[in-house]
Order: C-alpha cells, then structure tokens, then sequence
C-alpha cells in the first residue's frame, strides 16, 4: 500500500513536549510529505516564532506553519468548527490525504478536510505527559522535554565580575550543588568561559613566535570580543540543549562588552548584538572585596578590581538585569547565591494558559 502523498498535523504545541515529537516522526514516517499547523492565540506566553524554531531545529524535513487563532475551542459549536478551519485551509490550502492527531477532535477535523484520520497514541500510553502538565511545572515534566525546547525554558544564571573575584568557583560550585541533587538536576551544567580558552589560545600563538613572551605582552584587538562573544553563545546554547531546568554561565556575551572597556577602552557596538541574543534571568555579581588576587599567568589587573566591579554593577542596573551582589568568603557566597537561584525557581516560569474551551 502506498503511503499518503501529503500528511496534516493541528496543534498548538505549548510547548512542544515528548509525545508531540512522537506524534510528528510517527507521522512523517507514514506519508511522503508532512506540514504541521503551529496554532498560536494572543493569550499565550511562550512567543510563536520560539515554537516554530524549537520545532524546526528537532524535525529537519517537516514543513511547519505558524498561524494566529484567538478562537475558542467548542467540539459541538459547528459555527466555531467553520473559524478554526477556516483559518487553518488558509494556512494549507492545498489537499491533505491523511490527518494525524492523538486528539478527541482528531476524525472530526479529518472528516473536514476530507482526509483519513490516522491516530497516534491517542491513550498516551507511549508519552503520560501533556502541554497542561508542562506548564503547570516544568521541572517535573522536564524528561519530556528535547534539547530546543530545554534551551528555551532554562532558567539561565550568570557569573561576573572582575578578574580573580570567583566567577568560575562560584558558577562550577552551583552547578556541582544542584546536579547533587538529583534527578532532572543531576544534568545541570556550568558553561566555561571561553574567552578564557582565547586568551591561552593568544599568549600560545605569540609565545610560539616570542618564546620569552608574557601576559603583559598580549594584545587584544576590538574585533576579538564580538568573535568571543558570538563563541560563549554558541557554547552556551549547546549546553543548555543537554542541560536541566537550570543553566549555570561563567560569564555571557553581555559581560564581554565590559571586558572590552577593560582592555580596549570603550564599547564595541558589535558585541552589543550578541549580548541581547540570549536571555539571562539572573546575575551573580562577585565582589572583589575579600577575595585575594591570584596571578595564574593571564592576570594584570588587580588595581583594576574596584573600577571592574563598579563598571558591572552599573551596567546590569542600567539595563536592568536582576542580580545578586555576592559577598564574603566562598561558602557564604554560595549560599547567598543558592537562595537568589532557589527563590527564580519558586517564581516558575509564568507560562500563561491558553484559550479555555467552551463547555
């Protein structure tokens, strides 16, 4: 028997979860092409545009369109049966063979677009999870979440500061605590800082050159930041992809542009681009006050550690980041900082229910 030529998935995916990507792979198994319907109402939080990259990056192959739908759902309403169709035949007007849904209005909307319904999973018995449950509480629903949605649900903690303050003790730290905890936490990760890996990468190529060559000798030049700030964000949307409902960063882009005022002097507007490409829902600011410098051979600026702290602690207040200044030897910092990180976890994610349906 030949496999349906073109196949129809309707659904809001809010948020895409476990048995929607069941459903989706099932689906473009049985029939040669698949356009899935992304349905989106005004009402809803989590941004349409975020739904339809999270989908696309998980199912390569797969058409999906986005459409605006801020109708109510009413199974016995024929009149609001005409308005959702309506709406989604403007979306696909061309002929559909097979609609698959694991969904009670599944045949109904097949009959509609004079389709076969094929149904999947439809008990959940392959995928106990829904979008109501994932909304309710993503931590324990996030098993059921792949690798572009956890990206975009992670609550993403930052670590800054000037040199030698802890910023990779205090993030290394968090991450160790939380994973201890076990569970969806034990995959939680701590993204190095890679602009780090950049400065030994430098002093290496010069030494190879100069081999008497030191730090001091080093010279950075404007255009490294915004190549070291697009890099941390590529390391960072990796690690969130794998990592749990919370993502520690050693750094971010947004502090690269404060780096680039301590060694270029100045802003570079080319960075500023990737400090906003990512959304980070709390900073850790670690004081210099306490915290001896160490001179690990890629350090000189301890006389610049007050001028540091006060230039982040101006720029997350002047954008308005929310943050944390953190104080006192390394346990009290952690501390500190576990109770900021617990009290954004208690906050939730605020995903806001959808249309109710009429009953």
């Amino acid at each position: 028997m030949s496999l349906p030529e073109h196949g129809l998935i309707v659904g809001k995916f809010y948020p895409p979860h476990a048995g929607h990507h069941h459903l989706i792979r099932a689906a473009q198994a049985r029939c040669k092409r698949l356009t899935v319907i992304v349905s989106h109402a005004d009402v809803e939080s989590i941004p349409l545009a975020d739904r339809l990259a999270w989908l696309r990056e998980a199912h390569p192959g797969v058409r999906f369109i986005g459409v605006i739908d801020n109708v109510h759902m009413d199974l016995k309403d024929e009149r609001i049966w005409r308005k959702h169709v309506a709406i989604f035949k403007a979306a696909v007007p061309e002929r559909v063979d097979a609609l698959f849904s694991s969904e009670e209005y599944g045949p109904e909307l097949a009959r509609r677009f004079n389709a076969i319904h094929v149904d999947i999973d439809s008990d959940r018995s392959s995928f106990p999870i829904s979008g109501t449950k994932i909304r309710a509480d993503p931590v324990s629903s996030w098993d059921y979440l792949e690798g572009p949605v956890r990206a975009g649900l992670a609550l993403r903690v930052v670590a800054v500061g000037a040199e030698s303050t802890g910023t990779t003790t205090i993030a290394e730290d968090l991450a160790a605590a939380y994973a201890a905890r076990g569970g969806v936490w034990a995959a939680t990760r701590c993204v190095p800082e890679y602009g780090r890996v950049f400065s030994e990468e430098k002093l290496a190529a010069l030494q190879a050159v100069r081999p008497g060559a030191t730090w001091t000798d080093v010279r950075f030049d404007t255009a490294d930041f915004p190549r070291i700030a697009a890099r941390q964000n590529e390391l960072e949307e990796a690690a969130a992809r794998l990592g749990g409902p919370v993502l520690f960063c050693d750094t971010d882009a947004f502090a690269t542009a404060v780096w680039h005022e301590r060694y270029i002097g100045g802003r570079n507007p080319a960075v500023d681009p990737h400090a906003e490409a990512l959304r980070h829902h709390l900073y850790l600011l670690t004081d210099h006050e306490g915290v001896p410098f160490e001179d690990d051979g890629l350090r000189d600026g301890e006389h610049l550690r007050p001028w540091m702290t006060g230039r982040f602690r101006d720029e997350l207040e002047r954008t308005g980041r929310r943050y944390v200044q953190l104080h006192g030897p390394r346990g009290d910092r952690l501390a500190q900082a576990v109770r900021a990180v617990d009290a954004l976890v208690a906050e939730g994610w605020g995903i806001a229910d959808p249309l109710p349906e009429y009953r």
